[in-house]
Order: structure tokens, then sequence, then C-alpha cells
């Protein structure tokens, strides 16, 4: 579901997933893409993309932090090489 707001209302989809400094930076790259897209139309696209890419990369990172903590708490699996 995030990915579909990040996709349609970029900023908002942003500040949900916890990424403030995104969003505002979002924001600036929504007005430059705006006054720019009218002669160059792919532009318009890149707001949403950074978007897209940015709560997937953050995604990433919250799934790598939780395995990692689940290693330290449990112990590698087993037959896993020491």
């Amino acid at each position: 579901m995030i990915y579909i707001l990040a996709a349609l209302v970029p900023p908002l989809g942003l500040l949900l997933n916890g990424q403030p400094f995104s969003a505002i930076f979002n924001l600036v790259l929504i007005v430059f893409c705006v006054i720019l897209g009218l002669v160059f139309h792919v532009l318009l696209l890149v707001p949403s993309a950074h978007a897209l890419i940015a709560v997937h990369m953050k995604r990433e990172q919250r799934m790598h932090r939780e395995v990692v903590e689940a290693i330290r708490r449990r112990g590698p699996p087993p037959g896993y090489p020491r």
C-alpha cells in the first residue's frame, strides 16, 4: 500500500514511511520537475521514482536490521558455517 501512495503522492508516502527529509527533498524535486517537465516530459516521473526507491531502500534496511537482531538474540541458524 505504501508503494501505491509513494507513486501517486510522493511526499505523503515518504512522510508515512518515516522519512521527513526525503519528503522535503521530494517537494523541492517536484517544483523543479514541474517547471522543467513542460519541456522534458519524462522529468514528471522523477519525484515518483525517487519516492519508490527511497521507500524500498528503507524497507530493505528495516528487514536487514530485524534479521541481524534475530541472529544476535538466537544465534546463527542450524548448519550455518562459523
